[in-house]
């Protein structure tokens, strides 16, 4: 036996299909002009959905020989999300079921890239090992107050960058009572609540750079999980300009970086640092092919007033980064993040 909708229902039913039947759903429309606008509107927004699904999905294939298109594009490919959004928008405001059905590709490009990271963290283990990563820039006012924010927040290594004097001297003193143990290379340092040993500065300096320049370097740090080669480095700037991205002294750094890391003795490494780049920019590959990333968390560190970017980065060898995540900002105009790390 069918049963008849009640009035509710036929109404509701009547309402669908008078929506349903206006301009640019149905075939029959009020006039040829009104039908053409409405329904052309709508291949457009189906044509931008399939280009950001295909800029999503192949972003490796947009090239870098011309002002770094490749890797700006991936420095920012998560935004490509606001436009997904954007889309969706004016896909229901111009009623386009075609805008809408392309709309599932960029969606579901965005969701297998990004998606795992908005997932929920997992709670941290009795072995996990927390790091802290963090620019504090060598205009910072208040080196003391930066400090004490990032003691607070426990972590078992502290890395920074930008060291400069008389800063230095006041991180060292506020770290010291939780931090007994440092080591400082140039503009780039480690606090640590175990014993450090091994320190060396580590040579990225890009061939054209001729001034001074100490910003990496390695030591062991004597955890109760067993030793662990910790890498800190401060990678060179980029710059954004009419010509696109400058960036050949940051990929040149990242790939003495990744030398250093490949030829590491030790199995279980860590690195921290402010790399100037995304884990999805092409130039960090020397490190992200050999090193794992953050599973958990966006954690958008820089400019610490509108974060766009994450380009402080912490990555492991042997270890899983399972949950990242940004900081609220001290003097700096980089946002401190956070990882634990569980050991393989």
């Amino acid at each position: 036996m069918v049963e008849r909708a009640g009035p509710g229902a036929a109404s509701v039913v009547k309402a669908v299909r008078r929506w349903v039947r206006r301009p640019g759903w149905a075939q029959r429309t009020h006039g040829p002009g009104r039908s053409a606008w409405t329904r052309g509107r709508g291949r457009v927004l189906a044509g931008v959905a399939v280009c950001t699904a295909l800029l999503l999905s192949f972003h490796r294939s947009v090239p870098n020989r011309v002002g770094g298109l490749g890797s700006l594009l991936e420095s920012f490919l998560p935004w490509l999300g606001v436009v997904v959004v954007v889309l969706l928008v004016l896909a229901l405001v111009r009623r386009s079921a075609l805008a809408l059905v392309a709309l599932l590709l960029p969606a579901a490009a965005w969701t297998y890239l990004f998606g795992g990271l908005l997932l929920p963290a997992p709670e941290p283990g009795a072995d996990d090992l927390v790091v802290l990563q963090h620019n504090v820039s060598d205009e910072n006012t208040d080196p003391a107050g930066t400090a004490r924010a990032l003691a607070g927040a426990g972590p078992d290594l502290v890395a920074l960058e930008e060291l400069v004097p008389p800063a230095l001297e006041a991180y060292a003193k506020t770290l010291a009572p939780d931090y007994p143990y440092r080591t400082v290379r140039g503009t780039v340092g480690l606090w640590s609540k175990y014993p450090l040993s091994g320190s060396r500065p580590l040579d990225i300096k890009p061939r054209g750079i001729e001034e001074e320049w100490e910003r990496g370097l390695r030591t062991v740090a004597h955890t109760p999980r067993g030793e662990v080669a910790v890498y800190v480095a401060h990678l060179p700037s980029v710059r954004v300009g009419v010509s696109g991205l400058a960036s050949s002294w940051r990929d040149e750094s990242a790939g003495l970086l990744g030398d250093a890391l490949d030829a590491e003795g030790l199995r279980r490494v860590v690195l921290l640092g402010d790399l100037n780049g995304t884990v999805d920019d092409r130039a960090l590959r020397p490190l992200t092919d050999s090193l794992n990333v953050a599973e958990r968390g966006l954690a958008l560190s820089f400019p610490a007033g509108l974060p766009l970017a994450r380009i402080d980065q912490v990555m492991a060898r042997a270890g899983t980064v399972g949950a990242l995540r940004a900081l609220p900002a001290t003097g700096s105009d980089h946002l401190p993040v956070v990882a634990q790390i569980s050991w393989d």
